[in-house]
C-alpha cells in the first residue's frame, strides 16, 4: 500500500479492547505485516488541558461544557491526524485505541452527529475501519469490578450509567455501519472477526 490502513478500537469501559488489541497486533505481526499501535491519550499533547475539561464535566455536568469537552477532544485529534499519523510508515496497519466513535458512549448531552461534524470539519483523520468493541453492560461492569482499578471512568460510576453508555454506543455502531465485535466469547473469536475484518479492507486498499 502506499499509505498505512488506519483502523480505531472503541468502545465502552471493560469491554476488552486492550486485551483485543494486544491479540490483534500478535496475529498481524505473526502473518508479517507491520502493526502500529497507538493511544489517543498518549498521543495527544494536550491531554491535561482535555482531561481537565473532562474532571470539570464530572463535577458540574452541563451541556455546554459536555460540548467544550467535544472541542477540545476533536483539536486533539485533529493534531494527531496532522502530527502523528503522517508520520506512519506506508503498507503498516495503524490500530489506535480510541477515537471519535468512543464519544458516541461517553458523552450524554451533545448527539453524536454534532460531535461528528466537530470532527470531520477539524478534519480529524477517519478511519479505514471502525471496530466497535462490546459486552453486555453486566458483563463489562463485572469484568470492571475484577480489576484493580476498577471501571477507571471519570464519567461513570454505577452500572445503570454503564448500561445507558453501552446502548448508546451500540446504537451509534448500528447508525453508521461500524463493525462490531461482541467480546463475550473467548478472546480467540473476537481476534479472528476484527483481522478477517482487517484483512478485507486491506485487500480493498492495496487492490
Amino acid at each position: 500500500m502506499k499509505r498505512p490502513l488506519f483502523v480505531s478500537l472503541d468502545g465502552p469501559k471493560g469491554t476488552g479492547k486492550t486485551t483485543l488489541l494486544e491479540a490483534v497486533t500478535k496475529a498481524l505481526r505473526a502473518d508479517n505485516k507491520k502493526v502500529i499501535r497507538l493511544c489517543e491519550k498518549k498521543s495527544d499533547p494536550c491531554r491535561g488541558e482535555t482531561m481537565a475539561l473532562v474532571n470539570e464535566l464530572a463535577r458540574s455536568p452541563s451541556r455546554e461544557l459536555e460540548l467544550r469537552v467535544c472541542e477540545r477532544f476533536a483539536e486533539s485529534r485533529a493534531w494527531i491526524s496532522r502530527h502523528v499519523l503522517p508520520r506512519q510508515p506506508a503498507g503498516s496497519i495503524i490500530l489506535i485505541d480510541r477515537w471519535y466513535p468512543s464519544d458516541a458512549a461517553f458523552r450524554r448531552t451533545v448527539p453524536f452527529a454534532e460531535i461528528l461534524r466537530l470532527n470531520i470539519d477539524r478534519e480529524v483523520r477517519v478511519p479505514d475501519l471502525h471496530v466497535g468493541v462490546v459486552t453486555a453492560a453486566d458483563t463489562s461492569w463485572a469484568r470492571a469490578a475484577a480489576r484493580a482499578r476498577g471501571l477507571g471512568s471519570t464519567v461513570i460510576h454505577r452500572l445503570d450509567e454503564q448500561v445507558a453508555c453501552t446502548e448508546a454506543f451500540e446504537r451509534a455502531v448500528t447508525d453508521h455501519g461500524w463493525v462490531l465485535c461482541r467480546n463475550e466469547g473467548t478472546i480467540e473469536e473476537a481476534t479472528k472477526q476484527v483481522v478477517s475484518e482487517i484483512d478485507k479492507v486491506f485487500c480493498t486498499i492495496e487492490g
